[in-house]
Formats: structure tokens, C-alpha cells, sequence
């Protein structure tokens, strides 16, 4: 018997991988997302059929539901792809995905015949209730963040589609799993159980607070509503959260509890201290380019509670989050991991950050990352090329297997160096490479403009991709800078090993090779 068919935006995603995992064995699946399948760690399965596609852009998007439509279509959509940030601006981004995204893919529903869609949005979307009150599913998506704007938007649209789709609506509380992967938490939990010298400061009374949910039970809620779509009104809105929030004294009496074993006393910061002191970290950060997380639009949230009720979606949807999976229950999960493994730790949670507040080495990181197949391809080409045996000699001897497994480690060291914020180790690489091409009978130079090359491809790549706006000075530092240093290792070690007479004839005869790509060609990060 043929399986029931799902397409899932945002498929990439936190929720949308754990999503795949847990449906992957009851539906087939078509996942549409930004990044691939592999590196984005989603489940790779039979029942899942990835396609590596924006929603922002139309043409590519209409070709992956053309080939959806080729490959037996699906009923219903999921729709999780979305743009959110915690810095606060009003990035291009939100429209261009939240809006023009979401109009691309309602368009291209109905052009395939999709019967249902789900649309998901946040109970951040909506304005914090005033003390005592909570939100519920009639609360209208009126927050001012531009982010609630475009979800607001975004639930507009919906009814321009009546009578073509049947659409529901679900507001997700702050998402967690047992490894945190929800940045603000993580950052707290990083301060408080640290050595910093706030690692014992709340802002207010500590008494700010949201609703969080479980990865796993936000899964079994859209695994259930998947089934059970048919008994929801048109345009219906449903609250993944479970009711009430808690508040950061409670978390952080937790955490302290899970870590140390004992209670901390924190210390209450007033509401104006932390403002100035949150401006003043800001300003600095700017200054130095290495922002903080807390930014200034986060103050004016400080000791306000985002209570929710969901009783009706409880009852509704037959429904509700387990006690084991409450974030209360959790918290000693996340600090063992933090305590055993705190490299799957902070990998783990450095991936759920957006490029637009990490740090500009690990936006760097994250673009290579992205464009590393492709760098590879062009170094190769370069290296290797039908006009490249007059630069290149020595790499027309090299077979393409090998080369291009050189190619993925010098790459994977550079990306590491520029990880690390460390170009000690892209030198002591480069001054291991010298030693291995000079016993293989390379010139210094050939090796350099090698390097260099690498360096010219990976600044080109990165200009071009729009995320990489803004970067320039920071693609001086982590990627010329290093290269440059590189190289001066690889000049280096030839020299030691030619030795004192071989110095001096390279120093009175200019060699004959010239780098394969001339400085006016060369994109420049500055």
C-alpha cells in the first residue's frame, strides 16, 4: 500500500529534521530546504526525497514542485521555513522568506493541487499579555518585532486563499531539545554556570519569562494534527505550548541546582542599570566588531511574562505536553551534557544560531562551509585546467583522485583556522605542505600561488553570496590574512631546506613563475 505523502519546508531546520526522523517511516516525505540533506544532519531514508531550494527564489522553486508533481504529488504541506533572529534588525530577509517566500509557495500549492496546508508561526507573534492575562488562540499575531509583522502577514494571506486550500495555523512556543539548541538559553546557561563576572546577575526581578516545548513533543503534535487536520476550521489557530511560561529565577535555580548541587543567590539587577549596561556592551561590541548577544531591544521585555493558555488546542488536538519533557524536567539533561560532552555542546548550539548574530569568524565559517564542494571544484580547475600547465607544472603530474583529496584538506584546515580564530594552524599546515612538495620536487612559488589561488576563490565566493554582505573587513582578517601567512610559512620552509646557497641564487635570479591570477582579477574583501 502506497505511502501518504508530505511536503515539508524549512526541512533543514531544528524542527523540520526532527519532524523527518519522526515521520519518515509512516509518509513519504519531500523536504524542501536551503541547505543539503547531509550537512544540515537531517535523516537520510528511503521515504525522503530532498530538494536543496530557496523559497525566495520562484523559478528553482517551481521546478522542485514540478518534480514533486512527476513523483506522485502530496496533499499536504507543512510549512515551516522562515527567517528569525535575535539581533532585533529589520533584515531584508524576513520579507524576502516570510512574506515573498510564503506567497511563492501558496502559488506553486495550488498549482499542484495541494488539498491542506499548515502554516507555522510563533506565540512570539503576538503582543506579551498584560500581568495576570494570557495568550490564547484568538489573540491576533500583533506583536511589533518585524518578525511578528510578517507572520501577521503571512496569516492575511491565508484567507486569500479560501476555497483553494484548507489552512490551519500553529503557534509554537521556544523550542528546546536535551542539548538546549535555543539560543537565548543557551547564552544563559553559559553566564550562569560560568566564571563571568554577571554570571550571578538577572535583569528586573528576574521574573521575564516565555513558554518553552520540547522538540520531541512539538513532532508529536504536527504527527497528530497531520492525522486529524480535517476536524479544524478554515484558517484555525492552534497553540503548540504548553500553558503558562517560566520565568529566568527559575531557570536559573535549576541550572545551579543541576550543576553545582546547591542554590545560588542571584543578584537583581534594576531595569535601568541593565539598560545602560546593555547599550554600553553593545557600543563596544560594535566598536570591536564582536557584538554580545544581549542586545538593546531585548531590555524593554525585561520581568514580562509571555503567559500562554492552550487549554482549547490541548482539548482540541487530543493533546498535551508530557511533565518528563517540560523544560523544568530538563534543564539537569542539558547542564550533564554541557558538563561531559561540551564540544557536541557547543557545536550543537553554535548550529542553531543565525549567521546574523555569531560572530563574524563563524559566519565565515558557516559560508566556506556552504561553498566548500565548490571551492574544491574551481581549485582543481585552476590547479589543473587546460591553461594552467605553464603556472602549474609540477599539479599536472597529480591525479585528479589525489588532487582533489588535497584540495578537501587544505580547504577543511583553512575553515578550521578560521573557525578558531587561530591562523597558527593554517601555518603549521602550509609548513608541513612546504616540506611535502619540496620532497616532491615542486617550487616554492608554484606552491604559494597554489595557496593563493585557494584564497582568490574562497574571497570571490563569499563576496557573491548575499549573506556574505557586510563581511569585508572580516574576510581581510580570517581569509587574506591567513593566506598571506601561509604562504609566508611555505617561502619559509623552502628556503631552510634549499639552504644558504640556494638563498642566495633564488635571491639574485626572480623566478620564472608568476601566480596564475593577476592582482587586478583578484576579488578584494577591503
Amino acid at each position: 500500500m502506497a505511502l501518504p505523502s508530505l511536503i515539508v519546508t524549512g526541512s533543514s531546520g531544528f524542527i523540520g529534521r526532527h519532524l523527518l526522523d519522526r515521520l519518515k517511516e509512516r509518509y513519504r516525505i519531500f523536504g524542501l530546504a536551503r541547505r543539503s540533506q547531509v550537512r544540515c544532519g537531517a535523516p537520510v531514508h528511503d521515504n525522503i526525497v530532498w530538494h536543496q531550494v530557496d523559497i525566495g527564489e520562484r523559478g528553482p522553486l517551481t521546478a522542485a514542485f514540478r518534480s514533486i508533481r512527476e513523483a506522485g504529488g502530496a496533499d499536504t504541506v507543512i510549512h515551516l521555513a522562515a527567517h528569525y533572529d535575535f539581533t532585533g534588525d529589520e533584515d531584508p530577509e524576513y520579507w524576502r522568506t516570510n512574506v515573498d517566500g510564503l506567497r511563492n509557495v501558496l502559488e506553486e500549492c495550488v498549482e499542484a493541487g495541494v488539498k491542506r496546508f499548515v502554516f507555522a508561526s510563533s506565540v512570539a507573534a503576538c503582543q506579551f499579555p498584560p500581568p495576570g492575562g494570557a495568550l490564547s488562540e484568538s489573540s491576533p499575531p500583533d506583536g511589533e518585532h518585524i518578525y511578528a509583522v510578517t507572520k501577521r502577514l503571512g496569516e492575511e494571506m491565508l484567507a486569500e486563499y479560501d476555497g483553494l486550500l484548507r489552512t490551519v495555523v500553529v503557534r509554537f512556543a521556544a523550542l528546546f531539545s536535551d542539548w538546549c539548541e535555543y539560543p537565548p538559553l543557551y547564552f544563559f546557561l553559559e553566564t550562569w554556570l560560568g566564571q563571568a563576572w554577571n554570571s550571578r546577575i538577572l535583569g528586573g526581578k528576574g521574573l521575564s519569562a516565555i513558554p518553552y516545548l520540547h522538540v520531541r513533543d512539538a513532532t508529536r503534535f504536527l504527527s497528530l494534527l497531520v492525522q486529524r487536520l480535517d476536524r479544524f476550521d478554515q484558517r484555525e489557530v492552534l497553540q503548540c505550548s504548553p500553558n503558562g511560561a517560566v520565568s529566568h529565577v527559575e531557570l536559573y535555580d535549576l541550572a545551579n541546582l543541576a550543576s553545582r548541587g546547591y542554590r545560588c543567590k542571584p543578584v537583581f539587577m534594576p531595569h535601568l542599570l541593565c539598560r545602560l549596561g546593555v547599550w554600553g556592551r553593545d557600543l563596544s561590541g560594535r566598536l570591536l566588531g564582536d557584538r554580545p548577544f544581549e542586545r538593546p531591544w531585548m531590555v524593554r521585555y525585561i520581568d514580562r511574562e509571555l503567559t500562554v493558555d492552550a487549554s482549547r488546542t490541548h482539548h482540541r488536538l487530543g493533546w498535551a505536553p508530557r511533565d518528563r519533557l517540560l523544560v523544568e524536567r530538563r534543564i539537569p539533561f542539558m547542564v550533564e551534557h554541557m558538563k561531559t560532552d561540551p564540544l557536541e555542546w557547543h557545536r550543537r548550539n553554535r548550529a542553531a544560531l543565525k549567521e546574523v548574530h555569531l560572530r563574524s569568524n563563524l559566519r565565515i565559517y558557516r559560508l566556506l562551509e556552504k561553498h566548500q564542494d565548490r571551492i574544491g571544484r574551481e581549485l582543481i580547475k585552476r590547479l589543473r585546467g587546460p591553461e594552467s600547465a605553464r603556472f602549474f607544472p609540477s599539479y599536472q603530474r597529480v591525479s585528479g583522485d589525489i588532487m582533489e583529496w588535497r584540495g578537501t584538506v587544505i580547504i577543511r584546515h583553512l575553515m578550521n583556522s578560521v573557525r578558531t580564530r587561530d591562523k597558527g594552524i593554517f601555518m603549521a599546515y602550509c609548513r608541513d605542505l612546504a616540506q611535502r612538495r619540496h620532497g616532491e620536487g615542486f617550487l616554492a612559488e608554484e606552491v604559494v600561488a597554489a595557496v593563493e589561488t585557494l584564497g582568490s576563490i574562497c574571497l570571490r565566493r563569499l563576496l557573491e553570496d548575499p549573506e556574505g554582505r557586510g563581511l569585508d573587513h572580516d574576510l581581510e582578517d580570517h581569509i587574506t590574512t591567513t593566506i598571506s601567512f601561509g604562504c609566508d610559512q611555505i617561502l619559509e620552509t623552502f628556503e631552510e631546506l634549499l639552504g644558504d646557497e640556494e638563498r642566495e641564487v633564488g635571491a639574485a635570479s626572480p623566478p620564472a613563475l608568476t601566480p596564475p591570477t593577476p592582482p587586478p582579477d583578484r576579488p578584494s574583501a577591503g
